[in-house]
């Protein structure tokens, strides 16, 4: 198939108004590569010179051809949407004709509490301490890399998501083990920030228009990531040099190789830790309520996939009659003899 010049002034048009309307760097990176991919599918034809019937050609295709998943059919959607709605100002109108790809139930990927202490025990430093958040605390992993100094309030042990997933933001909790090889962790990372800053550098990425807003916070101590990156690097959109947060795929890499070690036999990765927190809680006891509001899930229904996973109601309660009888209660205990 020929290719489209990644920088042709028609997508540039599109990821400069991206950018206007403030939309993440990786949603402009995925819709860029949509909207080529639309114009490469119908032979380098404009966007303006085609419509409806193009779009329904191209998402039918992705379904029927390249047997994508649901999420990546409907992404391309979003892409196609933005296009013709916010670019060239001709919303569609009729996509009937779409056939959709079809979705599977998934159950998630799972691994019991010996399963997660054994990957942990494969894990050193800065891997193993994401990994422990990522259990601990439920998080995505780009949530957890995004991380900053001042979202994490060690006298109330939690943790502020700002902006997660959908852009919302969230207060889960942070296990109390995990306080001091944080702070430690903070002190190395205190310890760059302060080289950085005396060396004319030290400034990090600010969401929105805070960095005008606030011209010095980017400097600042609790603007900082957690978990920056070794390295300095250009930033793609200011071109401005400074300290980014830390690649995900090092700590995607160095979990894969943790599950060999283990011999755990599951396809597991990051998101499977996170998939646990919420499994772990409910087989405790948990609300599903509670956890819903950990995970961030918008529809208690996402949610309740882990009720299937451990075999149990939608509440997934555990009686509180087990409690009285571990506490000793002579004629209950005799009772049920």
């Amino acid at each position: 198939m020929d290719s489209l010049p990644q920088k042709s002034p028609f997508l540039e048009k599109v990821r400069q108004l991206m950018r206007v309307q403030h939309y993440a760097y990786r949603t402009e990176q995925v819709y860029i590569d949509w909207i080529r991919r639309f114009i490469i599918f119908h032979n380098k034809r404009h966007p303006s010179k085609m419509g409806e019937q193009e779009v329904v050609a191209f998402l039918t295709h992705l379904a029927v051809t390249r047997h994508v998943s649901p999420a990546t059919q409907g992404q391309a959607l979003n892409a196609l949407v933005f296009l013709y709605t916010k670019v060239l100002q001709r919303p569609l109108q009729n996509l009937d004709g779409i056939v959709r790809s079809r979705k599977q139930p998934k159950i998630p990927v799972v691994l019991s509490r010996m399963e997660v202490s054994n990957l942990l025990s494969n894990l050193e430093g800065l891997h193993w301490l994401i990994a422990c958040l990522l259990y601990g605390s439920g998080l995505r992993l780009m949530e957890c890399m995004r991380l900053r100094v001042q979202d994490i309030n060690f006298d109330r042990l939690s943790i502020s998501v700002v902006n997660g997933k959908g852009g919302k933001n969230r207060i889960v909790t942070l296990a109390s083990e995990l306080c001091t090889p944080l702070a430690r962790h903070l002190e190395s990372v205190k310890t760059v920030y302060e080289r950085d800053l005396a060396e004319g550098y030290g400034r990090v990425y600010l969401p929105y228009a805070l960095e005008k807003k606030y011209p010095n916070a980017s400097a600042e101590w609790g603007w900082q990531y957690i978990f920056p990156a070794t390295k300095r690097s250009m930033d793609p959109r200011s071109g401005i040099l400074r300290r980014h947060h830390l690649d995900e795929t090092t700590v995607q890499k160095a979990v894969k190789l943790a599950v060999r070690k283990a011999g755990i036999n599951k396809p597991a990765s990051c998101h499977s830790l996170r998939h646990s927190f919420a499994t772990h809680l409910l087989e405790r006891g948990a609300d599903i309520r509670t956890i819903q509001e950990q995970l961030g899930h918008s529809d208690i229904r996402t949610t309740e996939i882990y009720t299937h996973v451990i075999g149990r109601g939608g509440n997934a309660v555990i009686s509180p009659l087990e409690t009285i009888l571990e506490s000793g209660d002579d004629h209950l205990q005799s009772a049920t003899k």
